[in-house]
């Protein structure tokens, strides 16, 4: 059988090892072909497909459900779902999504686009199932990165205490989430591995049996094998949490495999099989590089090699965020970086390779990101703390109660802000605006373009007055000439005038400056004359500049990139309002829908934020006359 014949999982059914085997290597091929072409997570998926492949052998797809934690990881579980023929399409508009959807396939049993969710859910489904009666299994496929999150421990803890619950839980140790993985739980595991003793037992193993004939070539096994004895030391923590342990298991072992899952089945009450795996298995450069090779854009599947731009591209924002915090922090040793198991994505690896000590990793634990900054704000340290906007919605108890409350400086720098693309609705960092605006204490601001990025990392660092938190967008900047260093901090709460008009105002934040700008230039060949006005601040807005000009003109535009609901155009909207200043105010942005994955222009054309779309926008709004006139 071709693993293009495979259209249900349960096809899978009275396949010998050898045929396993065989679509194993075919689930490789396409995963590589595709992503090479046209990029997305690679590392994730190439280590878990024989623990797919042996998984869902032994369940009926038509009735048992299997929950993936983070959907990167489940590109096997597509390629067996009924998606080969469409895999091409892959994190593209229309196309099949990077990551588990229910409304996309029948086996997306539930979607993440984040870690530590999926016990969680597993365990409610299972309890579903016990209180309708029914009988069928359920499955959470969980990394042990995920397990440094919070909620994976809180449903461990929850699940331990159900003994008559039938669920289980396959623990996927690759020793990796994104980056190499941080933590009490991830140290253990490491230790045991690693352990002197253990690696005093292996050397003399391999020095004392390497030249006797026959055993020498199955030192490797028997190396490893001692060392899976280690690791199984963990099991006694599972077991007292009330789960049956079993394993460590060759994650690459379908006999193995097969032949674990089968037994677990049997169990009663809650089991963890602990399987072993590589990051980015079968594909050389993805398991010697396992940070890199985590997502790639496309890339020459020979040499591994990104494919290179037809031109050179302005640094994206991340990189130039990330320099400005090591300069600042060059000069400044109260300056602390924080990531949740982001660092890469975030730039802060830049800081963890210059001032280590001036760098922390909470592992995938955002909750506790945001509290250990506030610790750290209270002992007077300058608490740095990146996390990508879609993930800081974690946090948000921590943010009202744990920071603005107690009104502590900590610096919020929200990355993937506003449209992602591929990535789709679980990524897409479009609330920030709204969810952090309504916040007594906080102060929101973005930049219009990379070189103000520095100039606000420099306001964030030296605001000690409260919280305090810039958002900016994934990708390139404009290409506008940088400053290495003697940057000024902005005034709070402060705004610019870019273009002066008589007809219309249009006050634009962060990303949707430029075109605001650009949308102006297009007005002004009809006639139509703009005052465009940056407003950098969403909080405090600067009404001393706004207000006067929107009743002086009579005609208002708001944009951003963010929902519309609660966003930037409402604080401009309730500024007037309680002004008394009653004149139309057209908001442009993210309406109440949820934004699918595509390239950040085709969302953009789409939501009707491209430059052209704006300026026809405006004058349908409020000239009429001039747009007929174009038509």
């Amino acid at each position: 059988m071709h693993l293009s014949e495979i259209t249900h999982p349960n096809q899978l059914h009275g396949l010998s090892i050898r045929q396993l085997q065989q679509i194993a290597k075919q689930i490789r091929d396409k995963h590589l072909q595709t992503v090479a072409a046209s990029g997305g997570h690679l590392g994730p998926g190439l280590g878990v497909v024989e623990l797919t492949l042996g998984l869902y052998q032994t369940l009926d797809l038509d009735r048992d459900k299997v929950i993936w934690d983070v959907g990167h990881q489940a590109y096997p579980h597509k390629l067996i779902t009924g998606r080969y023929h469409d895999f091409h399409t892959l994190r593209q508009k229309d196309g099949v999504a990077g990551y588990l959807k229910r409304c996309e396939n029948q086996f997306d049993h539930f979607g993440a686009g984040h870690a530590s969710t999926s016990i969680s859910a597993a365990l409610g489904m299972a309890l579903a199932r016990d209180l309708k009666g029914e009988k069928f299994k359920t499955v959470a496929v969980i990394g042990d990165g995920a397990l440094t999150g919070g909620m994976a421990l809180e449903a461990i803890n929850h699940a331990g205490h159900l003994p008559k619950t039938n669920l289980l839980v396959v623990l996927n140790d690759n020793e990796m989430s994104i980056s190499p993985n941080v933590g009490a739980i991830p140290r253990y595991l490491n230790k045991m591995r690693l352990s002197p003793p253990m690696q005093f037992l292996t050397d003399n193993i391999e020095e004392q049996f390497k030249n006797i004939p026959f055993v020498g070539d199955e030192l490797e096994r028997i190396t490893e094998g001692m060392k899976r004895l280690a690791v199984s030391k963990v099991g006694a923590v599972f077991e007292e949490l009330g789960f049956t342990y079993m394993g460590p298991v060759d994650g690459h072992n379908l006999e193995e495999l097969i032949a674990t899952f089968q037994q677990a089945h049997q169990m009663t009450g809650p089991v963890l099989v602990h399987v072993a795996t590589v990051k980015g298995k079968g594909y050389e450069m993805a398991e010697k590089d396992q940070v890199g090779y985590h997502a790639q854009n496309p890339f020459n599947l020979t040499t591994g090699k990104a494919i290179p731009s037809s031109k050179p591209k302005p640094p994206a924002y991340a990189k130039v965020f990330s320099h400005t915090l090591v300069k600042l922090a060059e000069q400044n040793p109260k300056i602390v970086g924080i990531t949740a198991a982001m660092a890469t994505g975030t730039g802060l690896d830049k800081l963890q390779a210059k001032l280590p000590n001036q760098y922390i990793d909470v592992g995938i634990a955002e909750q506790h990101a945001v509290t250990l900054a506030a610790g750290l704000a209270c002992e007077g340290m300058r608490p740095v703390a990146a996390i990508y906007s879609t993930f800081l919605q974690r946090a948000y108890d921590q943010i009202i109660h744990d920071v603005c409350i107690q009104n502590l400086p900590v610096f919020f720098c929200l990355d993937r802000a506003g449209i992602v693309g591929a990535d789709g609705p679980t990524h897409q960092g479009m609330y920030d605006i709204a969810y952090l605006r309504c916040i007594p204490n906080m102060v929101l601001m973005a930049p219009k373009d990379e070189a103000e990025l520095q100039r606000m990392t420099v306001t964030g660092i030296e605001y000690t007055d409260g919280p305090i938190a810039m958002r900016f967008p994934r990708g390139n900047g404009y290409g506008v000439p940088l400053m290495e260093e003697g940057w000024e901090a902005l005034e709070i709460g402060k705004g610019e005038i870019l273009r002066q008009g008589d007809d219309v105002l249009i006050v634009g934040y962060g990303t949707m400056v430029y075109p605001g700008m650009q949308a102006a230039e297009i007005l002004s060949e009809h006639g139509i004359e703009a005052t465009v006005i940056n407003a950098r601040f969403v909080k405090p807005l600067d009404t001393d500049l706004i207000v006067p000009l929107a009743k002086q003109i009579g005609r208002v535009v708001t944009l951003e990139e963010g929902c519309l609901m609660g966003g930037f155009g409402s604080a401009v909207a309730e500024a007037l309002l309680d002004a008394d200043v009653v004149v139309p105010v057209k908001r442009i942005g993210v309406p109440d829908q949820l934004v699918d994955h595509a390239t950040p222009d085709e969302s953009k054309a789409s939501l009707g934020l491209t430059s052209q779309q704006i300026a026809e926008n405006i004058m349908q709004a409020f000239f009429k006359k001039e747009l007929a006139a174009v038509k």
